[in-house]
């Protein structure tokens, strides 16, 4: 069985005067869905993340959403600056020992930013529903996605190392892949769909498992 670590949120929670990682229990029953076994990452220091790597011996990794990223919003209120250093250099050792990487809407942004690509304010894309267009034939794509989010990627912000997978309305980057680093990043989230999505299982199988 494949072990999939599951990168967490950052919540402040200031009736205790604590900072706590937290995960949506639905990655983990989707991880199970999968067929595989998920691990919750702690937001470790980044010179600790080789270590965590090795102990945890991870053969997939899904970088889920949550928390502004600081250096696009210094002052949002959601903003976790630990969780942002702690997923930077998880994603450069992946790469580097070549883990597959799944990023889902921050994490795809994350990954994005990390490979050299550059994001866009958007409007018109919290809590909603829109179409999408796929970029590519070599996967199955969902027609309809959610869509929980204030930042994206523009048709010429996307990394040059990534592909593009699919689209939004307007042109703007809603998936792109890597078969050459084992990446796939999505800007919907399947946890949140009352039923998973047999499309999201095919594409997480298909770079995860």
């Amino acid at each position: 069985m494949k072990r999939i670590g599951i990168t967490q949120r950052v919540e402040w929670v200031k009736s205790y005067g604590e900072r706590r990682d937290c995960l949506d229990q639905q990655w983990s029953n989707f991880v199970i869905k999968l067929g595989g076994f998920p691990l919750p990452l702690a937001n470790l220091p980044a010179e600790k993340v080789e270590q965590l790597l090795t102990v945890m011996q991870l053969d997939g990794i899904i970088l889920t959403g949550g928390n502004s990223l600081t250096c696009l919003n210094p002052q949002a209120g959601d903003t976790a600056p630990e969780r942002d250093n702690f997923e930077r250099t998880l994603i450069n050792l992946a790469l580097k020992k070549n883990i597959p990487i799944v990023g889902v809407c921050r994490g795809m942004q994350l990954i994005n930013l990390v490979m050299a690509g550059s994001l866009i304010k958007i409007s018109g894309h919290v809590a909603i529903k829109h179409t999408i267009e796929a970029c590519s034939t070599e996967f199955e794509l969902p027609k309809v996605v959610n869509s929980f989010h204030h930042y994206g990627i523009s048709c010429t912000g996307l990394a040059e190392s990534l592909l593009p997978l699919a689209c939004d309305e307007v042109g703007n980057i809603e998936a792109f892949f890597s078969t050459r680093n084992n990446i796939l990043g999505i800007m919907w989230h399947p946890e949140r769909e009352a039923e998973f999505s047999q499309f999201d299982m095919q594409l997480f199988k298909r770079f995860l498992l």
